[in-house]
């Protein structure tokens, strides 16, 4: 018996149970959107769970889709780089730090929903702890992923993702990902020592 699906769903576990509740959510519908986006409002009348939550819920199907695909890619280029334990901490503690900064520094941000600014954080984790094992590669995606950012803060999205996802696009959450992603590498490694 081919025991590949079983190594990579070992593997990659972490990634699910950042997928399954996105994709519960999803199903359950417009309720638990509105019961779990971000909700600026709500958080400062003490619903802190949305500091979390927020996270898994999607304005659609290809709001999803895109946010798991960033996901997947995540987990094909650094799944290796940490143990599971650490990529669901990190998960735990970028979520939240993301939120905060949101809360903070965009106080006319209202609501905001999606994985995006959480994936940048994983991907920058993920690209720094790599640089030991793939370097030429992981400075490359962090040049590049610092060129999406700077793009996005100087001209805002991306072309075409705004109608794709079919809503406005969070920049500053993926700016907070990336932050909370290297502010918490030094945790990160220290885990994997």
């Amino acid at each position: 018996m081919n025991q590949f699906p079983l190594k990579v769903i070992r593997r990659w576990q972490w990634a699910l149970w950042v997928a399954l509740p996105a994709l519960m959510i999803a199903l359950i519908g417009e309720s638990a959107v509105e019961l779990l986006r971000y909700d600026r409002g709500a958080i400062l009348a003490g619903e802190w769970w949305r500091l979390i939550s927020g996270h898994w819920v999607h304005l659609n199907i290809m709001h999803l889709l895109l946010n798991l695909a960033g996901l997947l890619l995540v987990a094909i280029l650094f799944d290796r780089a940490l143990p599971i334990r650490s990529w669901l901490l990190l998960v735990l503690l970028s979520a939240p730090l993301v939120s905060i900064a949101l809360l903070q520094f965009d106080r006319e941000l209202i609501h905001y929903v999606g994985l995006s600014g959480l994936l940048h954080g994983l991907f920058v984790a993920g690209a720094l702890v790599s640089i030991g094992r793939m370097r030429v590669e992981s400075m490359g995606l962090l040049l590049a992923i610092a060129a999406k950012l700077a793009w996005e803060q100087f001209n805002g999205a991306t072309p075409g993702t705004a109608e794709l996802v079919g809503g406005r696009v969070i920049v500053n959450a993926h700016l907070y990902g990336a932050i909370s992603g290297l502010l918490l590498i030094g945790l990160l490694r220290r885990q994997t020592r």
